[in-house]
């Protein structure tokens, strides 16, 4: 993956595998994420009570991703899963942050 994330342009950084993967919510991701998970407001507020779902997380960063991914869907769902929840939120609240705010 080339370059950094861009955070004026809503990007975010997220570390799989080994590699620094940037994540922008741009209007095509977001609106694939919303064909798999449904109304990201939803999910919004999923997040924010706690709820959102392992597959949901992995389904809105996939979609988000800057660039081709260099591994299959499921081998990133099962690296982001491996890398801990904990290391996937701040790349979360990038993204959570321009679908309620926008840039």
């Amino acid at each position: 993956m080339s370059g950094a994330a861009n955070a004026a342009r809503g990007e975010a950084s997220l570390r799989v595998r080994g590699e620094t993967l940037v994540l922008r919510p741009s209007f095509a991701a977001l609106v694939a994420a919303e064909r798999e998970v449904g109304s990201l407001f939803a999910l919004v507020e999923r997040a924010a009570a706690g709820r959102l779902t392992l597959a949901e997380l992995v389904a809105l960063l996939w979609h988000c991703l800057r660039d081709p991914a260099p591994m299959s869907r499921e081998e990133f769902a099962e690296s982001v899963t491996a890398g801990g929840i904990a290391a996937a939120t701040p790349a979360l609240k990038m993204l959570i942050a321009q679908i309620l705010g926008g840039r």
